[in-house]
C-alpha cells in the first residue's frame, strides 16, 4: 500500500509537446498613452509653477519654517486630534444608542444626527465662536434658587480654540456615528449569542468581541474622516482660531504675498495627509490579519492568467 502511495506520487509528470501552445501577454497601449499624457500634463504644470515669477520661491522657502506656520501647524495637529477623540467617543456613544432597545435614546441619536448634519460646519463653527452672544455667562447653580456653585463669562470659557474645537468634534461624531453603526452591524449575529452563552455580559462581549472585529470595518473610513478633518480644520480661520491658515492669512494681510503664503499651505497639508494615510495604511494592515487583501489575492493568481493562451 505505501509503495503504491510512494510510486503515485513520484510519478514523472505528462510531457507537454513543444511548441502545443505558449502564453501571448496582452499588450495594453492604452495604458502606455494615458501614463504619457498624465506625465506630459504633470511636467507641464510643473515647469509653469516653476517659471512663474508670481511664485516667489524665495517667500516660499523663508515662511515655510517660520515660527507663525510652525505655530499654526502646531495647532492644526492639536485641533485635529483633540476633535477626532471628541468624535470617536460621541460616535461610539450614538451608536450604542442608534442600536438601543429604548426608544427615547434612539430619538435622541437620531435628533442629533439630524441637526449636525443638517448644517452647515461653518455655521457650527461660527455659532461657536459668538456663543457669548447667545448666553452672556455660563452659570451653575440650582435652578429657581439663588444658589450658584460656578459663574463665569461665556467668552472667557468659550474662546476661539475652544469654539473650533467644539464645531469640529461634535460635527464629527454625528458622521463617525453611522461608520461605528455599520462596522458594529457588520459582526455576525451568532458571535454575539455565543459570547453570552459563554457566560459574558453584553459589555464585555461589545468590547471583547464585537469592537475589535468591527474595526477591520470602521478603520478604513475612520482613517479618510482624519485626513478630512486636518484639511477641515481650516475652517476655523473665520473665527480666528490661530491654526496654520489663520496664521498666514495673518502675514499675507500685511505683506499681499497670497499665492507664495498659500504654497507654503498646501505643502504642510500635503506632508500631514501624507503622514496620516501611512498611519493609516498600518493600522489597516494590522486589523486586516488573516484576510487576504487585493494585493494577496494578486499574488496567489496562477502565472499564465494573465495572459491568453493561442494553439498552434
Amino acid at each position: 500500500m505505501s509503495g503504491r502511495a510512494s510510486s503515485d506520487t513520484l510519478a514523472p509528470p505528462v510531457p507537454i509537446e513543444p511548441g502545443a501552445e505558449r502564453i501571448v501577454r496582452r499588450r495594453h497601449y492604452g495604458r502606455w498613452v494615458a501614463a504619457a499624457l498624465a506625465l506630459a500634463l504633470a511636467s507641464a504644470f510643473a515647469f509653469s509653477l516653476w517659471r512663474n515669477p508670481n511664485v516667489n520661491r524665495h517667500v516660499v522657502l523663508a515662511y515655510l519654517f517660520a515660527g507663525p506656520t510652525l505655530s499654526g501647524v502646531l495647532v492644526t495637529v492639536e485641533l485635529t486630534v483633540l476633535a477626532m477623540g471628541i468624535g470617536v467617543i460621541g460616535a461610539v456613544i450614538l451608536a450604542l444608542m442608534r442600536l438601543s432597545h429604548n426608544p427615547v435614546l434612539v430619538a435622541v441619536a437620531l435628533a442629533y444626527q439630524w441637526f449636525f448634519r443638517g448644517t452647515p460646519q461653518l455655521v457650527q463653527i461660527i455659532f461657536w465662536g459668538f456663543l457669548g452672544a447667545l448666553y452672556h455667562n455660563v452659570i451653575i447653580g440650582i435652578p429657581g434658587t439663588r444658589i450658584v456653585f460656578f459663574s463665569a463669562p461665556t467668552s472667557t470659557l468659550v474662546g476661539a480654540f475652544v469654539a473650533a474645537l467644539l464645531g469640529l468634534g461634535l460635527n464629527e461624531a454625528a458622521y463617525a456615528s453611522e461608520i461605528v453603526r455599520s462596522g458594529i452591524l457588520s459582526v455576525h449575529r451568532g458571535q454575539v449569542e455565543a459570547a453570552l452563552a459563554v457566560g459574558m455580559t453584553p459589555r464585555r462581549t461589545m468590547r471583547r468581541i464585537v469592537l475589535p472585529q468591527s474595526m477591520r470595518v470602521i478603520i478604513p473610513p475612520m482613517g479618510n474622516e482624519t485626513i478630512s478633518m486636518l484639511k477641515t480644520t481650516s475652517l476655523v480661520s473665520v473665527i480666528s482660531g490661530h491654526d496654520l491658515l489663520t496664521n498666514l492669512q495673518n502675514i499675507y494681510s500685511q505683506t499681499f504675498q497670497v499665492i507664495p503664503l498659500l504654497i507654503v499651505a498646501c505643502i504642510w497639508y500635503l506632508f500631514l495627509t501624507t503622514i496620516l494615510s501611512v498611519v493609516q495604511a498600518r493600522i489597516e494592515r494590522r486589523y486586516s490579519r488573516g484576510v487576504a487583501t487585493g494585493r494577496q489575492r494578486t499574488r496567489l493568481r496562477p502565472h499564465g492568467i494573465r495572459g491568453t493562451r493561442t494553439s498552434q
